[in-house]
């Protein structure tokens, strides 16, 4: 058999390949191949660092009916923005899984990591948000809060947002970004003020206690959830999902181990509970009350990695 050496690409080729509708059903079809048991994903394995704060995680598996497995080492590092790096890092390994051999290296800087969370926050706004979404509401003034409203274009057509962060002074930076030049963005300086305007509201911090409770949604609010994707990391109060009609998960297994899900003492007072991937089949699983509060808590799952790899070399490498 003849050796053939491994593809290698860098964040700029990664980028320029991106094409994120196609990457939106890969990612769609990665969640229901997942909740069919048709994915081995094993452990998520993760490292904490403190001086300075930082994390990493080690997300891989594959789908039984394709033909690679996939390694993704992704890194978050909150003071990087201070010193003029980002704050995301990471990489993507792709193996034959007939042999082991190295097929591919995508040197993507995070940045994959960064779009599949926010093709998995469209999916929940797409299926789970009002009809008609006057103003979006992002809590938190990161990379995810600018990946979030690049990945809603794709799903509303509404433009109007309201953003909240722990620093006013980087949510009035964050509003004035030309990548969202599209979206008119109002900066808040109380969390109340996003929620009393807002039908679809997108948490993407770090946080590690609660920042929305269920005293402050409006009826007929959807929340997705996303920063509370390792141990000890909180968004939401446990009010909030025992208020809501309908909870979404990306992965049962593991929102009961570290999301927000994790923070309810007692789940048996969930009202109505569905993994992502079953509602994406059956999307009647996931019709909702027009009054009703619905949340999506996502802690993010190899299975969007292992799609969004083979997603981007079939546009990189349509041969591979």
């Amino acid at each position: 058999m003849v050796r053939h050496a491994p593809n290698i690409w860098t964040r700029s080729q990664i980028e320029a390949a991106i094409d994120l509708p196609f990457c939106l059903q890969k990612t769609a079809e990665g969640f229901i191949a997942y909740s069919n048991g048709q994915a081995v994903v094993p452990s998520i394995g993760h490292l904490d660092f403190k001086e300075p704060p930082g994390e990493m995680h080690i997300k891989y598996g594959y789908l039984l009916d394709q033909p690679y497995y996939v390694i993704k080492i992704a890194s978050g590092f909150y003071q990087n923005p201070a010193i003029g790096l980002a704050s995301s890092n990471g990489l993507f390994l792709v193996f034959h899984k007939q042999t082991g051999e190295l097929a591919a290296l995508l040197l993507d800087e995070g940045l994959l990591t960064d779009i599949r969370t926010a093709l998995a926050g469209a999916l929940c706004a797409k299926y789970l948000a009002p009809p008609l979404v006057h103003t979006i509401g992002i809590i938190g003034t990161g990379t995810q809060a600018l990946r979030q409203l690049q990945g809603l274009r794709l799903v509303t057509p509404c433009r109007q947002v309201k953003i909240w962060g722990r620093s006013y002074e980087k949510a009035c930076h964050f509003a004035q970004d030309p990548r969202l030049a599209d979206y008119q963005i109002d900066p808040v300086k109380a969390i109340e003020e996003v929620t009393q305007a807002c039908q679809l509201i997108v948490t993407t911090t770090p946080s590690k206690k609660p920042l929305l409770f269920a005293h402050h949604l409006q009826p007929g609010t959807h929340v997705t959830a996303l920063g509370a994707d390792s141990p000890g990391k909180q968004e939401l109060d446990e009010s909030v999902l025992l208020k809501a009609d309908l909870l979404v998960v990306d992965s049962l297994a593991q929102c009961q181990q570290y999301g927000d899900l994790a923070h309810v003492k007692h789940s048996s007072s969930l009202k109505r509970v569905v993994e992502l991937g079953k509602g994406l089949q059956d999307p009647s699983l996931l019709i909702r009350d027009q009054k009703g509060i619905t949340v999506a808590d996502l802690t993010g799952v190899a299975v969007q990695d292992i799609q969004i790899a083979q997603a981007v070399l079939s546009c990189l490498h349509p041969l591979l």
